[in-house]
């Protein structure tokens, strides 16, 4: 009965919060249209560094996503952003994220190592789908902690699977409904794949469906609830990672 209440109280606070913060900070869903015109650009010249391509694509992306979660920061911390913040958030958090994606790295190269034994019992598809699913478990708050916590690199890494630990319940369910209403506005399994899939998200790449209006509207309300859903995480992990369960509803007696 207290896990029900708390859910039901603690995630209509951050409901209307971040209905307010989207009123507010409404440009953030055009950030995902830049986003994805820097990284087709991106793609598009980076073959051209050669051997040294793959360094500039992860030191871009990462001050990509460096810039995204500064955003998100903002918002949660003054209740808007405006351009000047925009222009300031691509170094904030470049270096984190940059090792942040270097230990994935190297986690995924020891993961290359003791593969093969599990593939040819259980088969590739079902070993792919194992890693995903255990990924976005196990590695849900990393973006969150990063721009929340003043760790560094590993410590980031490590509180936040111990977050997700202690917070498994409370942390999931929310998300799990907001990424159902992400998939009942889109319509695509593709887009929620690629939520799922990928540790750091900071907008929805362009898809063939764009092409027609239909689908830039689909592309649009898209975007425009993943804004939601982000902030709404914000708000989520900072009220779930700053409070115990029996602090949260006894402060409600107040």
């Amino acid at each position: 009965m207290e896990l029900l209440r708390d859910l039901f109280y603690t995630n209509r606070s951050i409901a209307r919060k971040t209905l307010l913060s989207m009123a507010k900070n409404w440009p953030i869903v055009f950030t995902g249209f830049f986003y994805s015109i820097a990284t087709i650009i991106l793609l598009l010249t980076v073959q051209s560094f050669w051997i040294l391509g793959g360094l500039v694509w992860v030191i871009a992306t990462s001050a990509l996503i460096s810039n995204y979660l500064y955003l998100i920061n903002t918002i949660l911390n003054r209740g808007y952003f405006k351009f000047q913040d925009f222009k300031d958030g691509f170094k904030p958090y470049l270096r984190k994220v940059w090792s942040v994606l270097f230990i994935g790295y190297i986690a995924n190269l020891l993961l290359d190592l003791v593969s093969p034994m599990f593939i040819a019992s259980i088969g590739p598809a079902a070993f792919s789908l194992i890693i995903i699913v255990l990924t976005y478990i196990i590695c849900n708050a990393i973006p969150e902690a990063i721009y929340q916590k003043y760790y560094g690199p590993w410590e980031t890494v490590t509180y936040a699977i111990n977050f997700v630990k202690e917070n498994w319940i409370e942390w999931f369910i929310p998300n799990i409904v907001l990424l159902l209403i992400f998939y009942g506005i889109t319509g695509s399994s593709i887009s929620i794949f690629g939520i799922v899939s990928n540790v750091f998200n900071y907008f929805l790449s362009f898809g063939a469906s764009v092409t027609s209006v239909r689908g830039l509207v689909i592309y649009f309300l898209g975007q425009l609830w993943f804004s939601y859903f982000m902030i709404y995480r914000a708000y989520l992990f900072q009220e779930l990672s700053t409070s115990s369960r029996r602090k949260r509803l006894f402060m409600r007696e107040f």
